[in-house]
C-alpha cells in the first residue's frame, strides 16, 4: 500500500510546521525530503516542542525538495574488488643440477730464470712432454762451474788461514803463561783467530751460493707436463727473473663451475660429475668434486666448485667450455604455487593469502625452482594456504575482497579455490 504523503512548501507554510508534526503522528504519514525517508513523525512530536518542530522542518526544507511519490536516490556503495583464489599444493620435485664452466689445468706454472747469463742449450720444444726434474734449458752452466771452483779454493784458503791463526794463538798463550809476551799480543792473536774463523764461514756461504747458481743454471721442470710456450731462444742473454717457458699438466685436469646459491646445498665433496665438452659432444667424462668454496660470492650469488677428471690421452685441453651435470635429487611434499600468484615488489616476491573469508594478508616469499608453471615456495606459505591468483594487483595488506568463480559469479572460498586451480592449469 502506497503511504500517504504530505507535501510541505510554498509561502506561509512555516506557520503550520508545529501542527504538521501532530498530523504526521495522527495519520501515520511520511515526510520525504531529497533522498531520505523520515519515518515515525511521532518521535518528532514527542521529543520536540513546537519551536523544535519548526527548526526540524526548516532543516528538511533546506535539504531538498519535499514531495510525494518520488523515487529515492540510491546511496553510493563501495564494492569489494573481485578476486579468484587457489591453494598452495604439495608436489614431488626431481632436481637436476647443471652448470657451465671451463676446463683448467690442475698444475700450471711460468718458469723464470734464477740466474743471469746466456742460454746455451734447450732440451725440450714447445708442446713436448717433460718429466718432473727433467732439464728443459741451460743458462751457461760452465761459467757457474768455474765460479764454484773458485769458491772452493777460497774455502780451502780460509781453512788454512784459520789453522795457522789457531796455532799462533796456542803459542802466544803458552808464552803468556810464562810472562814472555804481553797481554796485548795475546789479545791480538785471539782477534786474528776469530777473524780467520769468520772468513772461513763467509767462504763456505759463498761456495753454497755458487753451488746453488750452478744448479739453477740447469732449469728443470718442477712437475710432469707439457711445454705450453717458450719465451727464449739459444744464445739469448737473460736476466734474473725473466720468464723462460710455461709448463702445464694435462693429466688430470679440472673443471671449474659455479652453482646458484639455491643449489649450493646439493653438492658435496666426492660427488660424481658428468662433464661434456664441444669437441666430443657424444661423450660424458666422469669427474669427482674435489673443491667447494667455503663462501658464496656476494657479487654473483654463486658457489665456486672444482671437480677433477682423468685425462690420460690428453684429449681434454684447459680452456675448453664445459657443461657439468651433478645428477638428480628427489624432494617430496614441496609447497608450490602457480606463477600468476607471485607479484614482484621493491622488497621482493610477494603474494596475498586469505586471512579469513573476506580479507587478505600480504606475505613475502622465498622462492625456489620453477617447474611447469609452478614455483617452489621456500618460505612465507605452507601447503593448504589459499592465495589470490587473479585480481591481486591493486590489493594491499588487509584488503576486503569478493571471491569469484572463473565466469565472474560469486563463489565461496572452496569454489573459488577450485576455479583458481582450473584457471592456473
Amino acid at each position: 500500500m502506497k503511504p500517504r504523503c504530505i507535501v510541505v512548501g510554498g509561502p506561509g507554510s512555516a506557520r503550520s510546521f508545529a501542527a504538521l508534526a501532530e498530523r504526521l503522528v495522527a495519520t501515520g504519514s511520511s515526510l520525504v525530503a531529497g533522498s531520505s525517508l523520515v519515518a515515525g513523525a511521532s518521535l518528532v512530536a514527542g521529543a520536540l516542542s513546537a519551536a523544535g518542530a519548526v527548526l526540524a522542518a526548516s532543516f528538511l526544507l533546506a535539504a531538498g525538495a519535499i514531495g510525494c511519490g518520488q523515487e529515492p536516490e540510491r546511496a553510493t556503495v563501495i564494492e569489494a574488488p573481485p578476486v579468484m583464489i587457489t591453494s598452495v599444493v604439495a608436489r614431488d620435485i626431481v632436481d637436476r643440477v647443471e652448470a657451465t664452466g671451463q676446463l683448467t689445468a690442475k698444475a700450471e706454472a711460468s718458469i723464470a730464470a734464477q740466474v743471469r747469463g746466456q742460454i746455451t742449450s734447450i732440451g725440450a720444444r714447445e708442446g713436448e712432454a717433460v718429466e718432473a726434474g727433467q732439464v728443459v734449458l741451460e743458462i751457461d752452466p760452465e761459467r757457474r762451474q768455474l765460479e764454484q771452483a773458485s769458491q772452493k779454493a777460497r774455502v780451502v784458503e780460509a781453512e788454512a788461514t784459520l789453522a795457522e791463526s789457531q796455532r799462533e794463538l796456542a803459542r802466544i798463550r803458552k808464552l803468556r803463561s810464562s810472562n814472555a809476551v804481553s797481554g796485548a799480543q795475546l789479545d791480538a792473536a785471539e782477534t786474528a783467530s776469530s777473524l780467520a774463523g769468520a772468513r772461513l764461514e763467509a767462504a763456505r756461504a759463498q761456495l753454497g751460493l755458487a753451488r746453488r747458481a750452478l744448479g739453477d743454471s740447469s732449469v728443470q721442470a718442477p712437475f710432469a707436463g707439457l711445454i705450453a710456450r717458450r719465451y727464449v731462444s739459444p744464445g739469448e742473454f737473460v736476466s734474473q727473473g725473466q720468464k723462460l717457458f710455461d709448463l702445464v699438466a694435462l693429466d688430470p685436469v679440472e673443471v671449474e663451475f659455479h652453482l646458484a646459491e639455491v643449489d649450493s646445498s646439493l653438492v658435496e665433496l666426492g660427488d660424481p660429475v658428468g662433464v661434456r665438452v664441444a669437441p666430443f659432444p657424444d661423450e660424458v667424462f666422469q669427474a669427482t668434486v674435489t673443491v667447494i668454496a667455503p663462501t658464496i660470492d656476494s657479487a654473483t650469488r654463486t658457489l665456486r666448485v672444482k671437480a677433477e677428471l682423468p685425462n690420460p690421452a690428453g684429449r681434454l685441453r684447459p680452456g675448453l667450455f664445459a657443461r657439468a651435470d651433478l645428477g638428480v635429487s628427489e624432494r617430496s611434499g614441496v609447497p608450490m604455487v602457480p606463477e600468476d600468484v607471485i607479484l614482484q615488489r621493491a622488497d621482493g616476491a610477494v603474494a596475498f593469502r586469505m586471512a579469513d573469508t573476506r580479507s587478505v594478508q600480504r606475505v613475502n616469499l622465498q622462492l625456489g625452482v620453477h617447474r611447469e608453471g609452478l614455483v617452489e615456495v621456500r618460505g612465507g606459505l605452507v601447503v593448504g594456504d589459499q592465495v589470490v591468483i587473479r585480481g591481486q594487483t591493486g590489493l594491499i595488506d588487509g584488503s576486503v575482497v569478493s571471491l569469484r568463480n572463473a565466469d565472474g559469479t560469486s563463489a565461496a572460498a572452496g569454489e573459488s579455490a577450485a576455479a583458481g586451480e582450473s584457471a592456473a592449469r
